[in-house]
């Protein structure tokens, strides 16, 4: 079966304006907000339509061509954010600043422009900013730049695109029982004595980890804990050899960024766009492409796990 058809299969409970309404009324009582009742009334048909709404893009993007998939994605994915955001904020959107996307993107360079090495900045109000501090606490995001590259280094799947055309190896692999031996391979990667690399784990996941012997740890939970993340259909946890600022962020928020930037890429840099569709010059495409296949099945299951851990 398919797992991407399951999981909106899912989505289709909270198609109903009476289940939604106790469903949000029981995130607003665990929230403690005095206007559980009167706010999950007044919001369960805004998040009854965000998530149709973002399906509905979704369905669009699985039919439409490549140059048009990027836009169909990222408004059907913040259209998921924001049902997700109703069930943490009751007055979403309670001022016009949060509704921007809350994310920039650089003028480009007509000559010599590569996608992995554009930025995206985070800006100070919009969407990006409100999702990031009411359902994971991350503040003070502001003017923090992240190129495609270092975003795309975070997500898992992406690792067998980066080995076969970098011929460079991007993650660490837990096993099935979410443990990780240290071996010299692994040290050698990261700079690091044992000691130092084991004191480093401890303080990015404290104790989400427990050391099993001198050698090895294991994670609790099957799930990902920055800097750990998650392959969804090898099931397995990984630790990206890269250390930068984006990696302590949750994979959701990095597929927002990207998508963001591919969106305008598509929408406003049609030559450069369409030459890359056509031609297929470089490096660029395939990573693209690989990308724009992962996250039309990832980014739903993002929020729909948000969801039913509210459940």
């Amino acid at each position: 079966m398919d797992k991407t058809k399951t999981e909106w299969d899912f989505y289709h409970y909270f198609q109903s304006a009476e289940y939604s309404q106790h469903f949000l009324k029981k995130c607003y009582e665990k929230k403690q907000i005095t206007e559980a009742e009167t706010k999950s009334y007044d919001n369960c048909y805004p998040f009854l339509y965000y998530l149709e709404q973002g399906e509905l893009y979704y369905q669009q993007a699985a039919q439409c061509p490549l140059s048009l998939k990027p836009i169909m994605l990222f408004y059907g994915f913040i259209q998921l954010i924001k049902a997700v955001i109703l069930t943490e904020d009751p007055f979403y959107p309670e001022t016009t600043s949060v509704l921007a996307h809350g994310v920039t993107a650089r003028k480009r360079k007509k000559q010599n422009y590569r996608f992995l090495n554009d930025e995206v900045k985070i800006q100070k109000n919009g969407l990006f900013s409100h999702f990031s501090h009411k359902l994971f606490n991350i503040k003070q995001l502001t003017g923090e730049k992240f190129t495609m590259h270092e975003l795309l280094l975070q997500i898992p799947e992406m690792e067998e695109s980066f080995q076969i055309l970098f011929q460079k190896p991007t993650l660490i692999w837990f096993n099935h029982h979410q443990q990780l031996t240290v071996s010299e391979e692994v040290l050698q990667h990261f700079h690091m004595s044992k000691d130092l690399f084991k004191e480093y784990l401890n303080g990015l996941l404290g104790n989400t980890i427990e050391w099993i012997n001198d050698d090895t740890l294991q994670v609790k939970e099957k799930k990902e804990v920055p800097p750990l993340r998650y392959h969804q259909k090898k099931e397995k946890l990984s630790l990206p050899y890269t250390r930068t600022t984006v990696g302590s962020y949750p994979e959701v928020l990095i597929h927002y960024a990207i998508l963001y930037n591919l969106s305008m890429i598509a929408r406003y840099e049609t030559e450069w766009w369409m030459e890359l569709l056509k031609n297929h010059s470089n490096e660029d495409y395939p990573l693209i492409y690989s990308f724009i296949e992962i996250t039309t099945s990832k980014t739903p299951t993002f929020i729909l796990n948000m969801l039913k851990s509210r459940i």
